[in-house]
């Protein structure tokens, strides 16, 4: 009974020795030991975009022409030359000097007598501060995108005719389309308000202008 005993006492002190040796204790490695790869930062792919260099110049100058109803007068060819300063992106000042040829009245045409004014010529001009309203884009097609805008402007000049020099108040709407970075093109709507006693009465008249022009900046 005691070898026996002892047999399985030896057995067990093999295995342990057995397994000792055969399936050494792991140790936790150390830091330094760990060989770490090093970071690689990926860059984005960058898209080249071109992008249109539109002229920083303030100042634009430019021509128009169009149709000028005069009360009491009818509807004749007007024609000018305007001049801006961008003082901002939101306002402007600009000064217009324009002409036109006065037709004959509903009286010298019924009447047949003389007419009422020998010099029938009207000029004017005046000086007005422009507030672009809605600034953006215009599009033509699925390709071609175009500055512009619409804006307000209002302003006070003069008027002379029938050897009358009368003050004038200005006011209109107009739209501009900037087609290249030094050309623009711009359609107007103004009236012109004066007080005349050319007829007699002393009363208020509305001249209204449809105009078309282009400008140059610089």
């Amino acid at each position: 009974m005691e070898s026996r005993f002892q047999r399985i006492l030896l057995s067990v002190i093999a295995l342990i020795m057995w397994s000792t040796t055969a399936c050494p204790v792991a140790f936790a490695a150390e830091p330094s030991d760990l060989e770490l790869e090093p970071l690689v930062v990926r860059e984005p792919e960058r898209r080249q975009v071109d992008v249109d260099k539109l002229d920083n110049e303030n100042f634009e100058i430019g021509v128009f022409g169009g149709v000028m109803s005069v009360e009491d007068f009818g509807s004749d060819a007007v024609k000018g030359v305007r001049f801006a300063y961008h003082v901002t992106e939101d306002f402007f000042v600009e000064a217009v000097y324009g002409q036109t040829e006065l037709g004959l009245t509903s009286f010298e045409r019924l009447s047949g007598g003389s007419p009422l004014i020998s010099d029938r010529d009207m000029t004017y001009y005046n000086v007005s501060v422009g507030w672009n309203l809605f600034p953006g884009e215009s599009f033509i097609g699925g390709r071609w995108a175009f500055k512009g805008g619409l804006y307000a402007i209002a302003g006070v000049g003069s008027t002379q005719f029938g050897g009358n020099d009368l003050f004038t108040i200005n006011a209109g709407l107009g739209y501009r389309f900037i087609a290249t970075d030094w050309l623009a093109f711009h359609v107007d709507v103004r009236d012109h308000i004066f007080e005349s006693d050319l007829l007699g009465t002393q009363e208020t008249k509305h001249n209204v202008e449809f105009s078309g022009g282009l400008t140059l900046f610089f």
